[in-house]
């Protein structure tokens, strides 16, 4: 069996989490607005970093990055980890 390196390991748990966020979201567009279902899967903790601006006067600058976390979020990342387990 061929050993999977760390890189490949963070990249597919990575996106399970992308997609997992993603399917949080349209799941959500489909459901009732204000139905507990629907809040249930909208709800996220989101941290990251405001973003910064530079003017070099030319050019202007801006860095910054948010993650946004939910339960399906959370669910991508789990299956993404099963499937490294057992398939990959």
């Amino acid at each position: 069996m061929k050993k999977k390196t760390m890189k490949y390991v963070i990249f597919i748990l990575f996106l399970g989490l992308i997609i997992g966020s993603a399917l949080g979201k349209i799941i959500a567009w489909i459901l009732p607005d204000g139905s507990v279902v629907e809040k249930f899967f909208v709800q996220a903790a989101t941290w990251g970093v405001e973003p910064i601006t530079i003017n070099a006067g030319l050019m202007t600058l801006t860095f910054g990055f948010t993650f946004e976390l939910n339960v399906v979020g959370i669910l991508g990342v789990a299956i993404a980890a099963y499937l490294l387990k057992y398939y990959l």
